[in-house]
């Protein structure tokens, strides 16, 4: 699924609030910012969301307190044949599609009518196991956020997609998810299949929330990729995240911050996002190999950085090298200062004017 380059997905999300247009136009930005992919949300608000349910607190600091949460999502629908216009118009700025399904009608609208690659798992589904078990039964690479889970939880999840790949036949049990999780084919689909991305489900997350060394322990406990979905302000974090060797980086994007709407202040305009990946380019690249050695930009500057030792004052052929005729100066054509201790007591082998350069001594004339 992934590529040797952290895969960079420019999380449009609802930021289109519902319009066919605007969604076009985050599509192109994300392409001309050079991002992987670009992402959407896919969902029947009424099969995700309960009347009854309230906005969450950064919704109501963006969006008010009106409405109620179904209200505002469902005006963020996009229906079938937007889906289908937009996944045409990546293509056309070739950029990949990805979207996010909440509800197993969208899982099906994405992969039978989509035929689309790569699912992404939100942070608010990792619970849903029936969602996640459909999902797995498509057979196809997932990315999975773990916002507000704990490692039991991103386990239990892991088992659910285990299950769903690799027994399509047999029927669901916490027992079975387990027993799926922990056999071989289970964790070879998950190594093949899975990546995961940490995150921190506030918009926008405090720094001191962001936490990127649980990155290093998931990798660490389940051996499998690990990315970030970021939602801090800025782009520090991805490029750090980077730097730390996550896979996949995930990051919302708006044209406009000031756009009405719940996420769009979280959110990086389209200047911003392109300079994130440029910055994460330049990483990757900085990254090199394990190797310590000299680059190939630097030798050219040994000579000139580096010392030699040097003769204090005129030296004649056959006098005896002392700490008093020798020092170290720049540049570093002669003999190595390392070797000041060797060259004490050694016989100067021909005659040295004051400040130059020692390049060879003998034992005895």
């Amino acid at each position: 699924m992934l590529k040797d380059n952290t895969f960079i997905i420019a999380e449009a999300g609802v930021n289109h609030n519902g319009s066919l247009e605007m969604a076009k136009q985050l599509i192109f930005k994300a392409a001309e910012a050079g991002a992987d992919a670009v992402k959407f949300q896919t969902f029947k608000a009424n099969k995700v969301i309960s009347r009854y349910a309230e906005k969450a607190t950064y919704q109501k600091r963006t969006t008010g307190n009106e409405e109620s949460q179904l209200e505002m999502v469902r005006k963020l629908e996009l229906d079938e044949a937007a889906h289908i216009e937009l996944k045409s118009y990546c293509e056309e700025c070739n950029i990949q599609f990805l979207s996010t399904p909440f509800d197993l009608e969208s899982v099906d609208l994405l992969v039978q009518k989509l035929e689309i690659s790569l699912l992404k798992i939100p942070s608010g589904e990792i619970t849903n196991g029936p969602l996640l078990l459909k999902i797995a039964q498509t057979g196809l690479p997932v990315i999975l956020s773990t916002g507000m889970s704990t490692l039991g939880e991103v386990e239990q999840a892991l088992s659910v997609l285990a299950f769903g790949y690799t027994r399509l036949q047999e029927i669901p049990s916490l027992q079975k998810l387990q027993e799926a999780y922990s056999d071989e084919a289970g964790q070879r689909a998950l190594l093949e299949k899975v990546t995961l991305l940490h995150c921190t489900t506030e918009y926008p997350t405090p720094y001191q929330d962001v936490n990127l060394r649980a990155m290093d322990t998931m990798k660490k406990a389940f051996g499998i990729p690990v990315g970030l979905s970021d939602h801090t302000e800025g782009i520090s974090i991805p490029i750090a995240a980077v730097a730390r060797n996550a896979k996949i980086i995930e990051k919302h994007f708006t044209l406009d911050k000031n756009l009405p709407g719940p996420d769009h202040k979280a959110s990086l305009e389209p200047e911003e996002l392109k300079v994130m990946v440029q910055a994460i380019r330049q990483v990757e690249v900085a990254l090199g190999s394990r190797l310590k050695s000299p680059a190939e930009s630097e030798k050219k500057n040994k000579d000139i950085a580096r010392k030699s030792l040097v003769a204090t004052c005129a030296i004649q052929r056959g006098e005896i090298f002392t700490p008093d005729k020798l020092t170290t100066k720049r540049p570093g054509t002669g003999i190595n200062p390392m070797f000041y201790w060797e060259a004490i007591g050694k016989v100067a082998d021909r005659d040295y004017q004051e400040d130059e350069v020692i390049v060879s001594y003998a034992n005895t004339l």
